[in-house]
Parts: C-alpha cells; structure tokens; sequence
C-alpha cells in the first residue's frame, strides 16, 4: 500500500520549505522529496552565494576606486579559492541543517526523484505515495540551447563551484547570469566575453539604464557583443572554441570555459507529467490563477517551477504561502506581483520596479519622466562610482509611481522603497515626505521625483 500524506512536495526551496512549513503547522501529514542537496537554488547555487562572491568583488572594486583618495598601499587581489573556501562556508552546511529543520517540525523527507505514477500517486526512489494534494516546486533548469557542442557549456552552478577560476571565460548569454558572473570575474582578473543574441544586455530593463551598465561593463575589460548568434563549441585541446555569427560575419572566440547564461526554464521534463494528468505547454504547467493545475486539482505549482510570477526568491515565498492556504481553506487567493523589485547584483548594481517606459506608452498612460545620470552626486562621487542614475515614471494628476529604474551604489536597497511605494500605491507627495536619514542613498528619493 502507498504511504499516505495530506501534501507531497517536489523540491525544498524557498517555495517548497514556506508551503510545507504551513500545511504542517496546520496539522497536515507532509512530505519533502529532492534528488539534490536539500535547499533549493537560491541557497545553495543561486542567489546566496553568488551574492557572497559579489560582496568580495565590491569591496575590492571600491578599494580601487579609491585609491589615490585615501587608498596607499599595494593592490589587492582576489584569492579565488579562498574565495570559495568563505562561499562553501555557507552553503555546505545547510543542506542537513535544512533538512534537520523539516524533520524536528515532523515533515518527512525523501532523498530521491520523484515521479508521478498517476493523479495523486508519487515514485520516489521505489517508495510509493499517495497524496491528498501535491505540490510541483522544483526550480528551474538551464534552457536547451539545441547547438552542437552544447554539452561542453557549463552551468551557472558548475561557476559557483570553481576550484580555480579560468583565465580566459565565455558566457553565451545575456541576462542575469552573464551580467554578474561577468562582473565577479573580471574583478578576478579574468578576461571576460559576453555572446548576446540580442540588441541588448538584460532586455527586461530600462535599455538607457542597461546601456550606462554597458558601458561600464566594457570599461572593465569585459568584451560585450551584441547580435552574436552561437552557432556552436568544439573542444580545442584543453580549451574550447565559440563560434558565432554577429550581423551577418561568422567569427570564434577562445575560452578556458563557457557558461550557459541564456536563462532558465521550470524543472519539469523528468515529473511524469502525462501518468499525473497534468496538462503543460512545453515547460510551461498550465495554472488556474491559485496556482493550481487546469487539469488535476490535486496538483499545485509554486516558485519557478510554476513560472506565473518574476523568477526572484521574494515571489517564490510568496507563492509558496499563496498555495499552501489554496490547498488549506480552498481557492481564496491570487498571487500578488505588483511592486516587486528585480535587483543585477553587478558592480554597481541595476535595479527596477514597476513599469518600463516603453510599457506605460503602450498603454497609453500619461506621466512625467524624470532621468539623471548621478554620477556627479555625492552618493557615487563618495565611492568614486562613475556608473549611477535613475528613470523614474510618475503618472500625471495622480501623481502615482509608475515605475523607478535605478542603478549605482545601493540602487539594490533604495528600489525597495520605490517598489513598497508602488505596492501601497503612495504618490510622488507622499516620498517626497519621506525624512531619511542623512547622509544615505536613500536621502536621494526626493531629488529623483
């Protein structure tokens, strides 16, 4: 006989942990199931760690800056594994605290793949459930890229895991991953080459913001080529080579390693999908707006793997409480994405919340648009930060925050305050009203508006 669970869930990140936490703190029989280190990817190959290589970058990038103002001495460098050496201390560690954690609240946990066998009937690993619902939050995967030699590419995980970094780097890509991966190993010495397909960098950004980034990125030695199609990677000795066409010329480049940095798409190709009766548009699950599946109401999505919201932790927590109450009291509640920030952890980070310019001409709204390059305002000219501004949109008559684009040294906090802005629907009044402290990036909110 199957074992019996009120919620069986897939995965064991953030969207995976919040809902199991509440279906259990309600009294329900659960489950966790992984075949990777329990934690998800934004705490152990994602958003934390990176973020810990990030801080190592920033500091010695903001040494250099300034020096000659106050800075003597012999340069720093990055010591690569020692580097990793700080970063694995955060990431070893939690998989069995995590897992620990699910235990001590009475959550049952599986290390294995699980698969359906049918509506409400999970394989893991040879053991057989049965769930009264289930609850799809498995992350997401590289893309298929469907170009010979494409096996070569590692992935952005495999770059979180270098013993060593290599001297010459490639990253087929142009978004997230690309753009902070870039900026870290440059910072290391490393020479850097970004193939975008694309007319731009991170295409869901303000493009005047993103090309200050551009800019700044090629300052940096970082070699950024737009319009570049990769048509494949051979193996060179031990080396490798990309080749590209760009605007109609066939050209190659050289690595020691190439990153697969073209995004990402829901884990699901290996589920069952069909045995469970759960309807799919390729990587796409088809949801209700409760984030339950059309097809099976047994089966919800939460996170990434569901793929209605932004791909950022903050949503896939959100979503995680948003289905567990769904499965709970019954559908009675929609996920809410209005005013959440997206943050490019590069050096100086990009920011945005809201709309984009082009979105709220496409809708024909009426606003006023404030942009500066800030690289001259104190807050960057402290840091001696060339590479800092802000697009902010607010609606005429209103007077309602549109959308706020930011980038520069502390954009990644500042934004927050425009995005609870936009989610409480406060005016351009009411920030201007806001007494910051002084002096902060923050005290720079109402010359932005």
């Amino acid at each position: 006989m199957p074992e019996q669970y009120d919620l069986v869930v897939i995965g064991t990140g953030t969207a995976a942990s919040v809902a199991a936490f509440k279906c259990r703190a309600a009294g329900w029989r659960v489950v966790m199931i992984d075949h990777l280190p329990f934690g998800g990817t934004c705490a152990l190959r994602g958003c934390d760690p990176k973020k810990v290589l990030v801080g190592v970058a920033e500091s010695l990038d903001q040494s250099s800056r300034l020096r000659g103002k106050g800075i003597a001495g012999s340069a720093p460098s990055i010591d690569w594994p020692e580097l990793m050496r700080f970063k694995r201390s955060f990431t070893d560690p939690l998989p069995k605290r995590r897992e620990e954690d699910f235990r001590r609240n009475g959550i049952d946990t599986i290390h294995a793949r699980a698969r359906f066998l049918g509506p409400r009937a999970i394989d893991a690993g040879g053991a057989r459930l049965e769930g009264r619902y289930i609850l799809i939050a498995t992350g997401a995967v590289p893309v298929p890229l469907g170009i010979p030699g494409a096996e070569h590419l590692a992935t952005s995980t495999d770059f979180l895991e270098l013993e060593r970094l290599p001297r010459r780097l490639v990253l087929v890509g142009g978004g997230y991953i690309a753009s902070e991966f870039s900026h870290i190993a440059a910072r290391a010495d490393a020479q850097v080459t970004i193939l975008q397909r694309r007319e731009r960098l991170l295409t869901g950004f303000d493009p005047d913001l993103v090309q200050w980034l551009t800019d700044k990125s090629r300052r940096l030695g970082i070699d950024v080529k737009l319009h570049a199609v990769v048509r494949a990677v051979e193996k060179a000795g031990n080396a490798f080579r990309v080749a590209f066409d760009s605007e109609g010329v066939s050209s190659s480049v050289e690595a020691d390693l190439v990153v697969h940095a073209a995004g990402r798409v829901p884990d699901l190709e290996n589920l069952g999908l069909e045995e469970g009766g759960i309807e799919h548009n390729g990587h796409r699950l088809e949801l209700n707006e409760y984030l339950q599946s059309t097809s099976n109401p047994s089966v919800y999505a939460a996170g990434d793997a569901a793929s209605v919201g932004p791909p950022l932790t903050p949503v896939s927590s959100r979503d995680g409480r948003v289905a567990a109450r769904n499965m709970l009291e019954g559908n009675c509640e929609k996920p809410n994405y209005l005013g959440v920030p997206s943050v490019v952890f590069t050096i100086p980070p990009l920011a945005r919340v809201g709309m984009l310019e082009e979105e709220a001409r496409r809708q024909k709204l009426r606003f006023h648009l404030r942009k500066e390059n800030t690289a001259d305002w104190y807050t960057a000219r402290r840091v001696a930060e060339d590479c800092a501004g802000f697009k902010v949109l607010i609606e005429e008559g209103t007077e309602r925050v549109l959308g706020a684009h930011l980038i520069g040294p502390h954009a990644d906090e500042v934004i927050n305050i425009f995005g609870l802005a936009i989610r409480k629907g406060l005016s351009a009044a009411d920030l201007r009203d806001l007494v910051s402290g002084y002096p902060t990036a923050a005290s720079d909110i109402g010359y932005m508006l």
